[in-house]
């Protein structure tokens, strides 16, 4: 009989490791959709050769203000990446706030059900704005 979360899959590793016994490390059913959503939000459309629109839009804010209005399209932007990227995800919420600690810097909150249950999970990306002073 099959596990009922074998539809979560299994992958390499984000980022890429080296496992103990000198192979490449992967990662298993729910830390596997989680590494995967950060792999979605931290690839710009384009980037990739073999599929140029994979990827998060939330890429062309980078020279942006911190400010409501590019927190509002970082949400958007997150949000319909993982839906269109991440099937194994579904009632996806997110919520971009600045980081008072760092003022360059949005915390971008992801909460997401595993598809079919009722496992909520969250995660938070952080996604680095570049000031004028610090170029491209």
């Amino acid at each position: 009989m099959a596990n009922d979360r074998d539809f979560l899959g299994k992958g390499l590793r984000f980022p890429v490791s080296v496992n103990l016994n000198g192979g490449v490390s992967s990662s298993v059913l729910e830390e596997n959709v989680r590494q995967c959503i950060f792999i979605i939000l931290g690839t710009a459309p384009g980037e990739r050769i073999n599929r140029p629109d994979f990827g998060c839009r939330i890429h062309d804010l980078m020279f942006s203000p911190n400010n409501p209005i590019t927190a509002a399209a970082a949400e958007v932007y997150c949000e319909e990446a993982i839906y269109k990227y991440e099937p194994r995800v579904e009632d996806v919420s997110c919520r971009a706030r600045p980081n008072p600690d760092e003022p360059n810097r949005l915390d971008i909150r992801i909460e997401y059900v595993l598809a079919g249950k009722n496992d909520k999970r969250n995660l938070v990306f952080p996604f680095y704005l570049k000031t004028e002073e610090e170029g491209a």
